[in-house]
């Protein structure tokens, strides 16, 4: 077993969106391959916008998707596990006002006084002088007399960091030698608001420390944070954990994912029916691979091969196509019990919904695996491949209804010709074998090209021009409803001709 601690560490102020989904993924595995600890904490300071409804959506899509965390929060109530906790921060102030003290006691860190007025006309000299923003220092060495000037006036101090200059290195385990001069920084850094809440910098540097954290596994958009915390570890006297910072997560045109150009919450795509599975394996290649050609891998198989040597620098393409592919891949691999329960919530909100008009039995759900299991890229697709089996009757478009190489005249006599071979067949023949023989037939005894045949059929039956293999739904279908529906659109058909 490793002395390895990793942390994922979400603010409950939005649902768990996929950037720290896969950053909890990878902390996860480093902790499984190692045989490390893995911890979840909540960082809840940001009052105003955290809810518990968010911290719900987080711990549940954690667990959904198999991420179970040794220490912090229960999923689904307030009970912890774990030595180090509290695990959620507003339950660790005290701490955060210790670790304040001792950073005053040393003056690494000051009050500052300055106004939200005056901090704007600071930066906006700064942007005329085309300089970066920075913290001008007015507050860094005030004398006890102007202290308490300030607070006669009322103003109620915020804390801040004293950054000294110089430059900050350390060795990432992705990026490789880091070197970053602190003059980058902006200037001394506010670690507790005049409100007394201290700020995220601060907090999950107290945090990390007090929890023993060795690795810090975190997205590359925080590699700019890191001079700031590796000095605050110093200055509260703390070793400093080793750091790897993930690469980002790009849409296809290799700008950054997120909320607002893509879809990011974990939920959307619980809702449209990705397994977990195949969510899990591919957030694990956005970034890493096994130095294989293998594609399909469960959880436990990368954790077992999981190494951040083997993470990659350059961002990580999110590819839609490439997921769907995967997810159904997986789709393939469930046992029919499993996919038929898997199946079954999408299939009842298409029922709820009024999309079809009755709920299917599992039993024929299970019949329908051979149909669907090759068809489905998600789960929620299930609803366009097999509806037309549990509705009434479909919505027909007279011009689907039409091949492209016929007029309506000859769709109407193919239907009915159609309607006429399939009264005639008997009852042993209503098989795939024997209706693809008998309706062979009937087009080559019309001289039609078979393929518009079928199509034509295929519509009438279902209303779309894709669907299962057509011989196989008219099976499903039963021979009176495929009559029924190939007399309705012979009517359809009348009805949209020329009077």
């Amino acid at each position: 077993m490793s002395d390895a601690r990793v942390r994922i560490a979400p603010s409950p102020t939005g649902p768990l969106h996929i950037g720290t989904a896969r950053t909890a993924l990878f902390n996860y595995l480093y902790a499984r391959h190692v045989g490390g600890t893995f911890i979840l904490r909540l960082e809840d300071t940001d009052q105003a916008r955290s809810t518990l409804n968010f911290e719900r959506d987080i711990l549940e899509h954690l667990q959904w998707l198999g991420l179970e965390w040794d220490e912090g929060p229960a999923a689904g109530g307030r009970e912890e596990r774990g030595a180090f906790g509290p695990y959620r921060q507003m339950a660790r102030l005290p701490l955060y006002s210790e670790a304040a003290a001792h950073l005053l006691a040393e003056d690494r860190a000051y009050p500052c006084y300055c106004s939200p007025e005056e901090l704007e006309a600071d930066r906006r000299a700064q942007e005329a002088a085309k300089q970066p923003p920075h913290y001008v220092g007015r507050c860094a060495a005030l004398e006890p007399a102007e202290r308490a000037a300030r607070e006669a006036e009322g103003r109620r101090p915020a804390l801040r960091f004293r950054i000294e200059p110089g430059v900050v290195a350390f060795d990432d385990l992705v990026r490789g030698h880091v070197e970053i001069d602190v003059a980058a920084l902006g200037g001394d850094l506010v670690i507790v608001r005049a409100d007394g809440t201290p700020l995220y910098h601060f907090t999950v540097v107290v945090d990390d420390a007090a929890m023993g954290i060795t690795h810090v596994i975190r997205g590359e958009d925080h590699l700019s944070n890191t001079p700031k915390h590796i000095l605050l570890f110093r200055a509260l006297g703390h070793p400093e954990p080793v750091f790897a910072h993930l690469p980002l997560i790009l849409n296809p045109d290799r700008t950054k994912m997120s909320k607002r150009k893509s879809q990011t919450a974990v939920k959307d795509y619980i809702a449209e029916g990705f397994v977990r599975e195949a969510f899990v394996n591919y957030l694990a290649f956005l970034g890493w691979s096994p130095g294989t050609e293998e594609d399909v891998l469960a959880l436990d198989e990368i954790a077992a091969r999981f190494d951040l040597d083997a993470v990659h620098k350059g961002g990580a393409i999110f590819d839609r196509v490439r997921m769907e592919w995967l997810n159904g891949q997986w789709i393939r691999r469930l046992a029919d019990d499993d996919l038929v329960d898997r199946l079954a919530p999408f299939l009842e909100a298409e029922w709820a919904a009024g999309r079809i008009d009755r709920n299917p039995s599992r039993d024929e759900v299970a019949a329908l695996l051979p149909l669907v299991r090759e068809r489905i890229p998600v789960l929620g697709a299930i609803g366009d491949v097999v509806g037309f089996l549990f509705s009434d009757a479909v919505d027909l478009d007279p011009v689907l209804l039409v091949p492209k190489r016929w007029e309506r005249g000859t769709t109407r006599a193919g239907l009915a010709a159609t309607s006429r071979a399939l009264d005639a067949l008997g009852g042993d023949g209503f098989t795939v074998e024997g209706l693809e023989a008998l309706l062979r037939g009937v087009a080559e005894a019309n001289g039609w090209k078979a393929g518009d045949l079928f199509m034509a059929i295929r519509v009438a039956l279902t209303g779309k021009t894709a669907t299962p293999p057509l011989f196989e739904s008219m099976v499903a279908l039963g021979r009176g409803r495929t009559l029924e529906r190939l007399d309705r659109a012979a009517r359809a058909l009348e009805a949209e001709s020329p009077a």
